[in-house]
């Protein structure tokens, strides 16, 4: 059984069993990217924290397809897939840390806190454990038939005025929607 990615922590005392990636990852990883499945869609995270952990795991498991997937549509033409995939290659990963999650911040709006646990390949000396610690945002979209959580990536250059219709569709200003967690 390989052990899910998202549920290894420097801190398993909550983790009484094992989870499998079969059970817990892999079927939002293996739907969003299966371009053959019925459901186009691909299941969908119920919450910022579990898109959040399958975002992790999409990056131990070096699956960048799914990260540009899962981030704002929007910004998804903006990102480097190989540069996505060339980081997530050399960094040694160690571990996640939910240290935080705000699921409701406005209509649509949810954080994440987090620490990821990695080493580098390059650039860390002799091997030392480090951390990546972040507060992430995210934002549910909604289109016709259902409504999707996407990550909002801040290091993503777009040129949009604060007065302009936001990113994310909402039909609301940028500046009082996802400019708030953007600038």
């Amino acid at each position: 059984m390989q052990l899910c990615p998202c549920q290894v922590s420097p801190k398993l005392d909550f983790l009484i069993q094992p989870i499998a990636y079969s059970d817990c990852c892999q079927p939002y990883h293996d739907s969003l990217l299966d371009n053959s499945s019925d459901k186009a869609d691909g299941i969908k995270a119920e919450s910022a924290e579990r898109l959040m952990r399958t975002r992790y795991s999409a990056f131990v498991l070096v699956k960048p397809e799914y990260i540009v997937k899962t981030t704002l549509p929007a910004q998804q033409a903006l990102l480097d897939t190989k540069s996505i995939e060339s980081w997530a290659r050399e960094t040694n990963w160690a571990g996640l840390e939910i240290v935080s999650h705000t699921a409701k911040l406005g209509k649509r709006h949810a954080q994440v806190e987090f620490k990821a646990f990695y080493t580098q390949s390059k650039g860390q000396p002799d091997g030392q454990q480090a951390a990546h610690h972040e507060l992430s945002s995210f934002v549910k979209v909604k289109d016709k038939t259902s409504e999707r959580w996407y990550f909002l990536d801040p290091t993503v250059d777009m040129s949009v005025s604060q007065k302009q219709p936001c990113i994310c569709g909402s039909g609301e200003k940028f500046k009082r929607c996802c400019g708030v967690y953007l600038g």
